[in-house]
């Protein structure tokens, strides 16, 4: 939430003529966009155009954006997009399963009344790891970014995100039932 406010309160900057804040979210939102494409593309020079397409269309849709609604959402929605077109482009059919939480928890918080669903899927995590999930999937950072944030190594960093992983697949599932 903290971060949606901080976003947004850029992007009305902004769109008010406030060039440095408008940079500033320019900045922020390639370092989630990085961490996105990142987690769904495997070629570097892909993840880095599509980071930039993003900012294009962020920049050059900017005047579609609706004050009242959340930042995030929109975002997130433009670059899904974009990744979605890069699929059709490469001709790439991507198959996610329902139970994958992963792809939830990154779209979750964008939209205001699931955030009482995400914070109690949270939850079951220690602290640590809830830290470390809501850097990773949520705010876009690198494990080595996040590990470095919580104390941890890169290696570390990744075996308990993989851990937290397997504990919100399995709180999933039982929610499911």
């Amino acid at each position: 939430m903290e971060l949606e406010a901080r976003l947004k309160a850029l992007m009305l900057r902004g769109l008010d003529g406030d060039a440095a804040a408008y940079r500033e979210l320019l900045s922020q939102l390639s370092r989630m966009l990085r961490g996105y494409f990142a987690r769904r593309l495997h070629v570097e020079a892909e993840v880095e155009d599509l980071v930039q397409d993003c900012l294009l269309a962020v920049h050059t849709r900017r005047a579609t954006y609706d004050r009242a609604q959340p930042f995030t959402a929109w975002a997130h929605a433009v670059a899904r997009y974009k990744l979605i077109d890069h699929y059709r482009r490469q001709r790439v059919r991507v198959h996610v399963p329902v139970e994958e939480a992963a792809e939830l928890l990154f779209a979750d918080p964008r939209d205001a009344t699931a955030a009482p669903d995400l914070a109690r899927m949270l939850d079951v995590l220690p602290e640590r790891q809830r830290r470390l999930v809501m850097d990773v999937k949520i705010e876009g950072l690198s494990l080595a970014e996040a590990g470095a944030r919580g104390g941890l190594s890169p290696g570390a960093a990744k075996v308990s995100l993989h851990r937290a992983m397997k504990l919100l697949t399995a709180r999933a599932r039982d929610l499911e039932d």
